[in-house]
């Protein structure tokens, strides 16, 4: 089985050889020969636990070695109201810290080497970043979209180089949006001035995933780069 892309196709093949079902159009030639066409034109991604690791227990853990006490450091920062509210930029890194403080004082220590260190989740996933090339030569457009805090977008902005290969994105905290609410993936789409049929997301929360398809974009729920592969 051949695969081509979509610009590939609309601009060799006759419109009578292209039926299109769910955004993957099957090309079938009279001959017999019957290819497969990829007409997703743009791939929007998620970046934490798809271009990089995010794993806030795995992390904790490695910092106290105590299981007990990372399940608690767990719930009272990474699932606390502050984390989401930092994620819609309404609160800064240094805001946040200083109400994980005041509701556990006994824990001041711990909650800012918490902080201080939590940079160090954000391991590039270099066989979903290695892609992205790829998908430049072959004419996609590559963006991203992530819930993600003003400094966190920062360090990576600044010390992840790949970032420079995508033709834009929307981080949460510059529009006071998080997925999965509707209007983060409208502004992706307005922004840069996108068709939602022609593009396909990729995230790791299903309930992202599913914002997306109400969206009219193509959400697929991301495990491996293998994900990804199966589009291109």
């Amino acid at each position: 089985m051949l695969k081509t892309t979509a610009k590939e196709a609309k601009n060799n093949f006759p419109d009578r050889y292209i039926l299109c079902y769910d955004n993957i159009v099957n090309l079938c030639i009279t001959e017999g020969l019957y290819k497969e066409v990829n007409c997703f034109l743009n791939f929007i991604f998620d970046v934490g636990n798809v271009l990089v690791d995010y794993m806030p227990l795995i992390y904790l853990r490695g910092l106290f070695n105590d299981e007990s006490f990372a399940q608690k450091m767990y719930e009272s920062i990474f699932k606390s109201p502050e984390w989401l509210m930092m994620d819609e930029g309404l609160l800064t890194h240094v805001e946040a810290t200083e109400r994980f403080i005041a509701r556990e004082p006994e824990f001041e220590s711990e909650i800012c080497q918490v902080m201080e260190r939590v940079n160090e989740m954000f391991i590039p996933k270099l066989e979903t970043i290695e892609l992205l090339p790829r998908l430049k030569g072959l004419g996609h457009g590559v963006y991203y979209l992530s819930n993600i805090h003003y400094e966190i977008r920062d360090f990576l902005l600044e010390n992840h180089d790949y970032f420079g290969l995508f033709d834009g994105g929307v981080f949460s905290c510059d529009i006071n949006k998080v997925k999965p609410s509707p209007e983060i993936y409208r502004h992706l789409i307005r922004k840069y001035d996108l068709i939602p049929k022609d593009c396909v997301f990729f995230d790791d929360m299903e309930e992202n995933v599913a914002a997306a398809d109400r969206e009219g974009i193509k959400g697929v729920l991301f495990t491996t780069a293998d994900c990804v592969l199966g589009f291109i």
